[in-house]
């Protein structure tokens, strides 16, 4: 059997157009793909489907195009994957690694906070609903035990589910499947090899690691990039008003986002043109160079 080849992904949600946090993350998953002459899919992450809107699909799709990336194969839509979500769901629960879960979320709100900042799950159902309840979301099972995995960026990363985060949610309350089960069986049916994605979703990766090895499916690689902060600190998001790429003109951003992650491309290239830059980045790519911090604020 040959060696799998890398394949590589970008995963963006369609809350709102792209901004500059999302830049980065897309310029180190595509230059890491091609310089391991692998492949660069693109998924829509619109599991949460209240908050995600077509157009706004169409708007990050046609900024990948102007910013130069090509993308391989298919676009994966997570709204047309809930047979397959369904199908994971049932196989936890063969496992009864699943249990139903009738608490609300005031009811949990008074418990510790865990490393994500969510409150770190009681336990309140995990050998039975309370007389009378029924249940109102699914939750995973966590074991007692510690996941480990070196990142490509941050290196080693120990989390103790049960201490960090507890038993979590796979179905949500609202009939909506969680991003941490989607995402695992997204990857594993998209065959990715790589995840390189922001380090705002390094505290996650522990949970799908476990659902992984639950579901018997492999795991990724992982490099988590530093997340693009404002000059308030927060990292920047749609939800805090980051400004949208400009697809009218992508090499000044792209050159940023290339400073930003360490790779220093030549000033002059600044102000030449999007291809100039792209075969540079091709030339000179190194994730070894990318900074370990997790967060770093946004400069010129």
């Amino acid at each position: 059997m040959g060696e799998v080849r890398y394949r590589g992904r970008f995963a963006p949600s369609p809350t709102g157009p792209l901004h500059f946090g999302s830049l980065v993350a897309a310029v180190g998953s595509y230059l890491e793909a091609r310089t391991q002459q692998g492949e660069w899919l693109v998924r829509i992450e619109d599991v949460d489907a209240p908050r995600c809107r077509i157009e706004h699909e169409s708007a990050i799709l046609r900024t990948l195009v102007c910013y130069g990336f090509r993308i391989d194969g298919e676009i994966m839509r997570q709204r047309d994957r809930t047979l397959a979500y369904q199908s994971a769901l049932n196989l936890l629960h063969e496992y009864q690694r699943v249990f139903g879960c009738a608490c609300t979320r005031k009811e949990i709100g008074d418990a510790l906070l865990g490393s994500d900042g969510a409150p770190i799950y009681p336990g309140t159902c995990r050998e039975g609903l309370p007389a009378g309840k029924e249940a109102r979301a699914w939750r995973f099972k966590v074991d007692d035990e510690t996941v480990t995995f070196t990142d490509a960026v941050q290196g080693e990363i120990t989390q103790h589910l049960a201490h960090a985060v507890g038993d979590f949610v796979l179905l949500r309350a609202d009939g909506l499947f969680a991003y941490q089960l989607a995402v695992v069986q997204d990857d594993a049916d998209q065959a990715i090899t790589h995840v390189v994605r922001g380090a705002d979703l390094l505290d996650s990766t522990p949970r799908q690691i476990a659902l992984q090895q639950c579901l018997g499916v492999p795991t990724p690689h992982y490099a988590h990039l530093p997340v693009v902060l404002n000059a308030a600190g927060e990292k920047l998001s749609k939800q805090t008003l980051a400004e949208p790429l400009n697809d009218d003109d992508p090499v000044p951003a792209l050159w940023r986002a290339l400073n930003f992650l360490g790779q220093q491309p030549p000033l002059a290239l600044r102000s030449g043109t999007r291809d100039a830059l792209w075969q540079w980045a091709f030339e000179h790519w190194s994730l070894a160079r990318v900074p370990q911090h997790i967060s770093s604020p946004l400069s010129d």
